[in-house]
């Protein structure tokens, strides 16, 4: 068994719910996420898994996170956003929003690609998203491990 690895990164704002500090602002981050996917060696490629496909796959989910607001449901700031999003017109879309990822709804997290917004059970944290990002990707790539930095702070986890 070998290995691809790729990388890709994000820019998204959320804040922690309940949590005395100055992550219960809301703000933002540039996330970096270490995609490594296991197999054999394809002899007519020389890849396990091209890593341009890495991407393409694992970027058709994040684009939903990026340049997002990621809220946990009960957030209070969630409706309030929602409306004043409804009373600018950009809730269903904007014609300036043209970088948007797939629409999911997988129990831990829901996007609203057309809003930038995804709603998630448990807070953002670098260890709930990879929880999040795995599910999102497992069915479609042999992953080995991810790991998930934001800030100074990071994740990762072995499957």
């Amino acid at each position: 068994m070998m290995n691809s690895l790729t990388k890709l990164s994000i820019q998204y704002s959320h804040r922690f719910l309940n949590y005395e500090g100055e992550a219960q602002y809301l703000h933002g981050h540039t996330g970096h996420l270490k995609i490594e996917v296991k197999g054999e060696v394809d002899k007519k490629t020389g890849f396990v898994y091209p890593c341009n496909k890495i991407k393409k796959i694992a970027w058709s989910y994040l684009m939903a996170f990026d340049h997002a607001t990621v809220l946990q449901e009960e957030d209070p700031i969630l409706p309030e956003l929602i409306k004043v999003y409804e009373k600018q017109g950009i809730f269903s879309g904007a014609p300036s929003n043209t970088m948007l990822g797939k629409e999911f709804d997988i129990g831990i997290a829901k996007s609203h690609p057309k809003a930038r917004i995804v709603v998630v059970k448990k807070p953002a944290t670098c260890e709930n998203m990879l929880e999040i990002f795995y599910e999102l990707m497992k069915n479609e790539l042999n992953i080995k491990s991810m790991k998930f930095k934001s800030g100074d702070n990071a994740a990762s986890f072995e499957y």
